[in-house]
């Protein structure tokens, strides 16, 4: 076998896997996303577990498949809520938390785990900022209210959609406790 030939096509390989972005990053802890979306209020967990016909009101409601009954939820002493989800990016998953206030409207999204290699984008304040003031009932799509990401196409468009649920579940089932 020609060792210069093995050569020839390694190096570029290894030198273009050397040069490709982290896929897996952590950017906050669960704890840590609590104390930015709700700095210096206590945090209660609360068990929240979707019946079958609950998961099929917020279906209707958001337009988006229900894949887990069981919902990480925390309620804050100023009587807001947050919520850590995960979405699909385009391969792998995205973990987010989403930060309401009592009357059921946005205060905050924050990325926790962005694994994929490209389009973490979604991660830029100033994309996460418009969800802020979003309700239930708000239509929460790409390029009708939501301004999507170039090259970050699927992970704006799953952390939207997530989000439309997410409130859907809110007012729903949360919010009616």
């Amino acid at each position: 076998m020609n060792r210069g030939f093995e050569l020839h096509w390694l190096l570029p390989m290894a030198t273009a896997l050397a040069a490709a972005p982290a896929a897996a990053s952590t950017f906050l802890s669960i704890e840590q996303a609590q104390k930015t979306l709700f700095p210096g209020q206590a945090m209660q967990a609360v068990a929240v577990t979707l019946t079958p016909a609950q998961a099929k009101a917020v279906q209707q409601a958001s337009g988006l498949r229900v894949r887990q009954l069981s919902l990480k939820v925390w309620r804050a002493a100023s009587g807001g809520w947050l919520y850590v989800d995960q979405v699909l990016g385009k391969h792998e998953m995205i973990t987010y938390a989403l930060a309401v206030d009592g009357a059921g409207a946005v205060t905050g999204l924050e990325i926790l785990d962005y694994r994929e290699t490209y389009g973490g984008e979604v991660r830029n304040p100033k994309w996460r900022a418009q969800f802020t003031g979003k309700r239930a009932g708000a239509p929460l799509k790409l390029d009708v209210d939501i301004v999507n990401l170039s090259g970050a196409t699927l992970s704006s468009a799953h952390v939207t959609e997530g989000v439309r649920r997410l409130l859907a579940t809110h007012a729903l089932v949360v919010a009616r406790r």
